[in-house]
């Protein structure tokens, strides 16, 4: 089997340091891919130094005692890296450089977790990650009247967690929902560590016969036949609401798609008389099984685009000017739920003043689809699940496929049939 890596010491000499020495780097290069990183090291040597202490085959005896030291950071080195299956880098790189103890605290692994999250622009999921954090960091300084540096793995036990679920809904008065999400947090953290050999499985505290993590049923709420019809046929009071009601519309004809995969929509994407996009939410976390959503369009989508889409229509602009001036993926994010909360605020205006509901957002265009198109659009189970582009039907993925275009579109037509 051909060695996954090679690891080496080299005297960086492109740059002299201000004592006249050159730094000593740590060297790891991979054959498959071909990569190498350079890792810094606390030795300087002057070029003449740095042969007779390292690369001679036997160095004089005023030289032994520093070569042991140079050999002892690559076998630290080497020790990390033998344990990696496969080796990456990444791997490499955070056992190479955890401090003692990191691997027991709690704290550590979350904001390992969050670092990567970020690196990978999944800036949502990072953030309840943070407020998870937060959450633990609160409750240990109400407990123990100062703020934490750390949480041993060890300390959070049944009762540690049951009595942090009281002080959430009590003390903190967050709901139900609220203390699940950190929690399950924490369950993730604890089973990252377990996989990355960092703590035992027997400290493991979650479970059927240990803390159980609130399991809270959420209810989708939908629009029925003749509130759709009230809603559509509504004359909005503002341009405001007028906006807000046509993106509703547009997401609920469009299989329920979300304000985030709306905003991120380019006109390569749309061709023909057919928007094809992944879905943003699957892109980090099942890039293995990606799917392709179709989405076929119906007159009044085609009409939205062309009243609000950008004036340029070259493949890589976005097709809606919610994104147009976002500088980051941070930006991206504060503009879509900006845009999501402005659906959601005159919408709600627009449905109250026509006594449909009080309770309406832009989550509900993708339940009524799904919905009503079981309900009244004649679709089976299986093609609402396609359309929803859910992919842990396997059973059904088969039957996907059986479906034809013409089917797809008739019933997209008809679920604008009020």
């Amino acid at each position: 089997m051909e060695k996954q890596y090679f690891i080496s010491l080299w005297l960086d000499t492109r740059r002299k340091k201000a004592n006249g020495m050159y730094p000593v780097r740590l060297r790891v290069f991979t054959p498959s891919p071909r990569k190498q990183k350079l890792y810094p090291t606390t030795f300087d040597f002057k070029e003449a130094d740095f042969k007779a202490i390292w690369e001679t085959v036997k160095p004089r005896n005023e030289h032994k005692e520093v070569r042991k030291q140079l050999q002892a950071v690559v076998d630290l080195a080497e020790s990390v890296a033998e344990k990696l299956e496969p080796f990456s880098f990444t791997d490499f790189e955070k056992r190479l450089f955890t401090s003692k103890g990191d691997a027991a605290n709690v704290f550590w692994h979350y904001q390992q977790i969050i670092s990567e999250l970020k690196r990978n622009n999944q800036l949502g999921t990072a953030s309840n990650y943070e407020l998870s954090l937060k959450s633990l960091k609160g409750y240990i300084e109400h407990t123990k009247g100062n703020a934490p540096e750390k949480l041993l793995f060890k300390e959070v036990t049944k009762k540690w967690l049951n009595d942090f679920e009281r002080y959430m809904l009590n003390e903190k008065q967050r709901s139900h929902t609220t203390v699940s999400m950190y929690v399950r947090a924490l369950r993730t953290v604890f089973n990252r560590a377990i996989k990355e050999n960092d703590i035992e499985k027997s400290i493991y505290p979650f479970g059927k016969d240990a803390y159980q993590v609130p399991a809270v049923k959420r209810v989708k709420k939908v629009l029925n036949r003749q509130q759709l019809k009230k809603l559509f046929e509504a004359k909005p009071r503002t341009p405001e609401q007028e906006r807000a009601k046509d993106f509703w519309f547009f997401s609920y004809s469009c299989n329920g798609m979300n304000i985030k995969d709306i905003a991120l929509l380019r006109y390569e994407n749309l061709q023909g008389n057919t928007l094809k996009f992944f879905r943003a939410k699957t892109m980090n976390t099942n890039k293995e099984n990606l799917k392709e959503v179709v989405v076929y369009l119906t007159e009044f989508a085609q009409k939205i685009i062309e009243q609000y889409g950008n004036q340029s229509n070259s493949p890589k602009q976005y097709i809606f000017p919610i994104l147009n001036d976002a500088k980051d993926e941070a930006d991206r994010r504060v503009k879509i739920q900006n845009f999501t909360r402005f659906i959601n605020q005159n919408l709600k205006k627009l449905a109250v003043a026509e006594g449909i509901t009080g309770d309406i957002s832009t989550y509900w265009a993708r339940h009524s689809f799904a919905t009503n198109a079981i309900r009244w659009g004649g679709a089976s189970m299986e093609f609402v699940s396609e359309a929803l582009s859910h992919s842990n039907l396997k059973t059904t993925k088969g039957y996907f496929e059986g479906f034809e275009d013409d089917t797809k579109k008739d019933l997209m037509e008809a679920l604008m049939s009020f």
